[in-house]
């Protein structure tokens, strides 16, 4: 049976090894959740969701309790989705992240020359490529996405990222089609289960900002929601700084937050091609649902 909600983002942390430059910075104290919270978030949301995500903001590798959180969630026979820059990837973090509970790792590949733009990423590539050579044996359902976003030229002739190409190219006996326009083509397959995807750059949506309109529609509360590393309950996976707080799991069960006016209102709003929150009014990613459905 469907579950309601494709995904459902539990930020672990929020504390990020690097800063790119396409990625804000939280303002947020820094924090990691708590294995409780974690267990209970886990527990409500399983029935819940199709996968659990470790990520929002931060990157989860910096998480000393890895480990135990995927016991939580095969607990709960909940499948893992992971998004991480791959920096504090090591040979001894390549068990865990073969847990028959993972059904996605995604690695940015992007942020690597992006904080250091002079190094060699040869090591750095190396410990990606390791894992996902393994991955290709033992975990053949296991879907590995290489993340490499073109931030400024949607037809990826950025020199860094064109490295980075050529490196998995090389590794993985792939010949890349030419011209990648990231506007049309947004996933390519490499082998089995391991794919390219590019995405061009997009404003984080922001109180600060300009209202941009009132109408439009997004898939927050309808295929996916977040949860902060304090517990607070956001409606999707870019409301970086809880502006809209619908509540939190270690006050609230999260059906009783779900279910909530400021909630409804919102699913009610999108249906009807409404934005009825600030943040929603100030959001860039809203125009690209708008463009599909064009």
């Amino acid at each position: 049976m469907k579950k309601r909600f494709h995904k459902v983002h539990i930020e672990i942390s929020n504390i990020c090894n690097l800063q790119c430059s396409f990625c804000p910075a939280v303002i947020r104290d820094n924090k990691m959740m708590s294995l409780d919270v974690f267990r209970d978030t886990v527990k409500q949301v399983a029935p819940l969701t199709e996968l659990i995500c470790f990520h929002l903001m931060g990157d989860p590798l910096v998480h000393p309790q890895l480990a135990e959180m995927i016991d939580i969630c095969d607990d709960h026979q909940a499948n893992i989705f992971l998004v991480t820059n791959g920096v504090l990837m090591r040979p001894e973090k390549y068990d865990l992240m073969l847990h028959p509970r993972f059904y996605q790792v995604n690695f940015s590949l992007h942020s690597f020359f992006d904080n250091f733009p002079d190094k060699d990423a040869s090591h750095y590539l190396e410990r990606i490529f390791g894992f996902t050579e393994r991955a290709l044996v033992e975990r053949p359902d296991l879907y590995i996405n290489f993340r490499l976003w073109n931030l400024n030229d949607p037809l990826g002739s950025q020199t860094p990222n064109t490295q980075m190409l050529q490196r998995v190219c090389e590794r993985f006996d792939f010949s890349l089609p030419d011209p990648i326009d990231v506007r049309k083509r947004k996933s390519i397959h490499i082998k089995d289960r391991l794919y390219l995807h590019f995405d061009t750059e997009f404003i984080w949506p922001s109180l600060d900002l300009p209202v941009l309109g009132t109408e439009g529609r997004c898939y927050g509360l309808s295929s996916h929601f977040g949860v902060l590393v304090d517990g607070s309950v956001v409606p999707c996976c870019l409301d970086k700084e809880a502006a809209i707080t619908l509540g939190n799991v270690q006050d609230t069960p999260i059906l009783d937050i779900l279910g909530a006016r400021r909630a409804q209102d919102m699913i009610k709003g999108f249906r009807k091609q409404k934005l009825v929150e600030k943040l929603c009014q100030r959001c860039q990613y809203i125009e690209r649902f708008d463009a599909k459905a064009s």
